[in-house]
């Protein structure tokens, strides 16, 4: 970790202020609840519509390794972190995910987002132990449509297919799985779950467009005085910058951003490690700020949801 030595590069000027020099909001954490830790954006798949831009060898971010990764997760734990969140690209198409995972659950509950494709079906047999871990493993699955056809338009042909075998295969081992689609696709989610023997309550978790990365996207902005006139004490605490961390590599360094929505914006580099980013105030610069602003979007799952352990 790069603790005690100041490694961010220099915030652009409209980190304060909103381009009519409104004072800009922010967020404080108030408890580190949830670290999360980018596997990278290397993934089997190149779908067009992927917030990171994911794709097979990608390395805008990337792949991280247990060895760097394991301070950070120990430094989580002696801060009181509640849950461990692994996302990506497709961290079953990293090597060490796995390991990252048995060590991690030796210590809280811990969910990955995955698409339940190949990387995922090949593993089963590295995967099936970590169900006899201390804490529990959760998934999250994406399914970008109700029509299978619409899902492989995205993803690539027979993806859906894939996805549901990851699914079953996940489901069958003893893993909670839940589901993540887009907000304009939920309707059709409980017939489409009970067409392939899935059950129609399974929890699903829905995403508005969050466009992929560096695409400026005209969102209002978020002022001071719209923190303070649309949302109470206890929204503010609900956004993920509040109660979250997450861990990333790039150019060859771990460094520490204010959550999963805001990796493709150096302003959100906080510091090579977790402790000096605790005192950070967030500024609800990014265009996806706006989705949690106003929407209360957020890649955490609640303890209701995941099971997990309080």
């Amino acid at each position: 970790m790069n603790a005690g030595v100041d490694l961010r590069p220099l915030r652009s000027a409209l980190w304060e202020r909103t381009s009519d020099g409104a004072p800009r909001g922010t967020v404080t954490l108030g408890c580190l609840e949830e670290l999360w830790i980018h596997t990278g954006t290397h993934c089997n798949l190149a779908c067009p519509t992927c917030l990171e831009g994911s794709k097979p060898g990608d390395s805008r971010l990337e792949r991280i390794t247990f060895p760097e990764v394991r301070p950070f997760i120990d430094e989580a734990v002696r801060l009181g972190v509640r849950k461990i969140s692994l996302t990506g690209g497709e961290p079953f198409a990293v090597r060490d995910t796995v390991r990252i995972l048995d060590y991690a659950l030796e210590f809280v509950p811990c969910l990955v987002l995955t698409n339940g494709t190949d990387p995922l079906i090949r593993r089963m047999e590295e995967i099936s132990p970590l169900k006899d871990r201390p804490h529990r493993l959760f998934f999250r699955v994406s399914l970008d449509a109700s029509d299978p056809r619409r899902h492989d338009a995205i993803r690539g042909p027979g993806m859906f297919e894939k996805a549901i075998e990851g699914i079953r295969l996940l489901r069958s081992t003893g893993f909670p799985v839940s589901v993540a689609t887009r907000v304009d696709e939920e309707e059709g989610f409980p017939e489409l779950l009970r067409r392939f023997n899935l059950p129609a309550d399974l929890v699903r978790v829905s995403f508005p467009e969050l466009h992929p990365p560096g695409v400026r996207v005209g969102t209002p902005e978020i002022s001071e005085h719209c923190m303070e006139a649309y949302q109470t004490e206890k929204t503010r605490a609900e956004f993920m910058c509040a109660r979250s961390r997450m861990v990333l590599r790039t150019g060859g360094r771990l460094r520490v951003y204010a959550c999963t929505l805001v990796d493709d914006d150096s302003d959100y580099d906080l510091g090579g490690s977790l402790s000096e980013s605790l005192s950070e105030r967030v500024a609800l610069k990014h265009h996806r700020c706006y989705a949690c602003f106003s929407r209360g979007t957020s890649c955490s799952e609640s303890s209701g949801e995941t099971g997990t352990e309080p």
